[in-house]
């Protein structure tokens, strides 16, 4: 299992990338009221059939060819019921995927939240040909990055993996988060 709740999002959002997903969408929310945690990985990737969805929960699902096992959604899924929680996936073939986990945000059992930043910028500067958007939620507080929105205002020369560029979308969105989570993940 994985130590943090980030390294779940890296994991799930690199099997929409997988997909062939050229738009990629990450949620996370965080409720104080209704001590919830949700992540949601939404991507127009290439869906599952009904037949494969029945069985990706299973760690010995998947559709690589380099390795027998698929253990990233059988790692958010064991995470999220650690917490009392649980996790829905909804995908159609050519259309795309949607993974949502439920957490128990005071339950003892929940994994740290982690370094997102770490894991955003790394999805963006590895994948620089797919779109990204990013959407954190502390209670009542939002904040949302987009890679389209940032490739607009930086200028069409501009690449998110150039050095200059990650350190400017590094510190942009770490000082977002902390903002809204108090400085704690």
């Amino acid at each position: 299992m994985m130590d943090e709740l980030s390294l779940n999002i890296l994991d799930i959002a690199q099997n929409s990338i997988a997909a062939e997903a050229t738009l990629v969408e990450i949620e996370l929310e965080e409720n104080d009221s209704s001590d919830r945690i949700i992540i949601r990985i939404k991507d127009n990737g290439k869906g599952m059939s009904e037949d494969f969805l029945k069985t990706v929960e299973d760690p010995f699902t998947t559709t690589r060819t380099t390795r027998k096992i698929g253990l990233g959604i059988s790692f958010l899924k064991e995470a999220a019921e650690m917490t009392d929680g649980s996790i829905d996936i909804e995908s159609k073939q050519g259309v795309g995927t949607t993974i949502t986990a439920f957490f128990v945000k005071s339950h003892i059992d929940r994994q740290p939240i982690g370094n997102l930043t770490e894991t955003i910028i790394t999805l963006i500067t590895l994948n620089t040909g797919i779109d990204f958007i990013v959407r954190y939620k502390v209670n009542s507080k939002e904040f949302v990055f987009a890679t389209q929105e940032a490739k607009l205002l930086l200028g069409d020369d501009a690449k998110l993996n150039s050095p200059p560029i990650m350190v400017f979308l590094t510190d942009y969105i770490r000082e977002r988060i902390e903002n809204l989570s108090g400085g704690a993940t």
